[in-house]
């Protein structure tokens, strides 16, 4: 099972990630928050404050990541390759 799909790069994702230091991800359905937040922080060697999930009118999973502060959202963007 692949938890994290990708990134989403929308008006809303970017005006969260300047805002509140949140990036949203396309996640597999059956991942739970915890198996999620332990692939970021592994995956990125980031600390990441708390996920938020909710599955979209278009049945697709999406989880809303915030990182601490030490972790600006914007870098992890950088890396990926969103900005």
């Amino acid at each position: 099972m692949q938890i994290v799909k990708n990134p989403l790069s929308t008006e809303k994702s970017i005006r969260l990630m300047e805002s509140q230091n949140i990036l949203i991800f396309e996640v597999d359905k059956k991942a739970t928050k915890e198996a999620i937040k332990k692939y970021l922080e592994d995956f990125f060697k980031v600390k990441i404050l708390r996920v938020n999930t909710r599955i979209g009118s278009d049945a697709k999973k999406r989880a809303y990541v915030k990182f601490s502060n030490e972790t600006p959202a914007i870098d992890v963007a950088t890396k990926l390759g969103l900005i």
